[in-house]
């Protein structure tokens, strides 16, 4: 591809792996079986949800459509990473990163917002459970998530349209694995000052709110698990709201790292690292994390699979 100063280029070039062919072998295999098992997995859980009456509760809706939002994750990013390690056709088109950037953002933004209300689902049914049906109703629950799809969607149409104004210097060469804010930052010769001032505004609005959201919940529901007088009843809810912090731990402190900061001071390596585990590792996880050590959920993938288990399992 020509190298031309300042232009409306046709495509980018992602350069995210290259630069260790030796690995490409080890890491196509590693990335293709993150992707199977992260979508058999949240289809999984989507098809078991959707086919027992048991699990049409709001926590199961949240998780549900988290599933959903986890298998478009990984459609987003991780094909076409696979396709460049196998072909090493590094060129994405100028629209296909724009677009890509656009889901991208969009689908994490809605991660945010449903970590933080599945946090809160929790916090209502452990804390004030008689209030539980009236808070939590399916008219709430279908409103809050309509709500985060247009939000997320508004909020990512934004800062991809800020960002197709933008001329692009020298070197159209991505630093990345996928069309990523930051590094397209780098390259760009336009002031960026207005989109970074977007952006950061926000990851404050989209990034802290949700992320306060669920801290205050596990914290008002640590308070009252120490209060429960049975250690069984404690071991039991302790387990699960450590696995679920865990993987909050890991979503948001991973975004924070690559997006709470200038892009002047922006780290290609660090970025790379941290956006593996976001885009590929998390999403693997999530299953696991809140569906396989659930009974309820276990029963149901049993049924669908056509086996029987009693129903002590």
């Amino acid at each position: 591809m020509a190298i031309r100063n300042q232009t409306s280029i046709s495509d980018f070039l992602l350069l995210g792996f290259s630069h260790h062919p030796e690995q490409q072998p080890l890491l196509f295999g590693l990335f293709l079986a993150m992707y199977l098992v992260t979508m058999l997995g949240n289809l999984l859980i989507i098809l078991a949800i959707v086919s027992d009456q048991h699990l049409h509760t709001p926590m199961y809706f949240f998780l549900a459509n988290l599933s959903f939002v986890e298998t478009c994750f990984s459609c987003t990013i991780v094909p076409k990473v696979l396709v460049t390690i196998k072909t090493q056709q590094h060129t994405i088109s100028h629209t296909g990163c724009l677009m890509q950037m656009y889901f991208f953002m969009a689908l994490t933004l809605l991660d945010d917002f449903l970590l933080a209300v599945m946090s809160y689902d929790r916090y209502v049914a452990i804390c004030l459970p008689l209030h539980y049906t009236m808070i939590m109703c399916p008219q709430h629950c279908l409103l809050l998530v309509t709500a985060f799809w247009l939000c997320a969607h508004l909020l990512a149409f934004s800062l991809t349209l800020l960002m197709s104004q933008f001329s692009f210097c020298a070197s159209h060469s991505i630093p990345h694995f996928f069309c990523d804010v930051p590094p397209l930052l780098k390259l760009a010769c336009s002031n960026t000052q207005i989109y970074q001032v977007t952006m950061l505004t926000e990851a404050v609005f989209t990034g802290m709110i949700p992320l306060t959201c669920v801290l205050v919940s596990y914290a008002h529901i640590m308070h009252t698990i120490l209060r429960i007088p049975s250690a069984g009843g404690k071991h039991k809810l302790f387990s699960t709201c450590g696995s679920h912090l865990s993987v909050v731990t890991l979503f948001y402190g991973t975004l924070f790292l690559v997006y709470f900061q200038p892009s002047s001071s922006y780290s290609a390596d660090t970025g790379m690292v941290a956006s593996v585990v976001y885009t590929m590792v998390t999403p693997m996880l999530n299953p696991f994390i809140y569906s396989l050590r659930n009974r309820d959920m276990k029963g149901a993938l049993w049924r669908i699979s056509g086996l029987r288990r009693c129903s002590t399992l």
